[in-house]
């Protein structure tokens, strides 16, 4: 079956279900123009392995819902950073010390970030 989301709108859609999981520093970035294989990065943490989890079992089981699969899921098992693609969206979670020894954000920080209402609530 199709995707009924449109990519934007699936990122926003998983940063919305971090969200209800509790994940914080929530940022969605739009790497279209600067990365080839996806449209949009969205980047959260979790404080310890379980959350990570839990936060990365709740969008997909919600997208699944939607018949909205990941094309991979990497780093479940150890729950410091999880790794879901979905194609055009790439969800990284990742336990707070881990995100910080990675620095996506500085990594990809010409990408421009989506604002909404919700992540900046949080991330504030």
């Amino acid at each position: 079956m199709r995707r009924t989301l449109d990519p934007r709108s699936i990122a926003l859609r998983c940063a919305e279900l971090a969200d209800q999981k509790k994940a914080s520093d929530i940022v969605i970035l739009d790497v279209k123009n600067i990365f080839p294989l996806s449209s949009y990065f969205v980047i959260c943490s979790g404080e310890s392995d379980r959350q990570v989890r839990a936060i990365a079992a709740n969008i997909e089981e919600v997208l699944g819902k939607d018949k909205i699969f990941p094309m991979g899921v990497e780093g479940l098992t150890e729950g410091k950073w999880v790794l879901m693609d979905y194609d055009e969206v790439i969800l990284h979670v990742f336990q707070e010390e881990v995100r910080s020894f990675y620095d996506l954000e500085m990594l990809w920080r010409d990408a421009p970030r989506i604002k909404e209402k919700m992540i900046e609530r949080r991330g504030a």
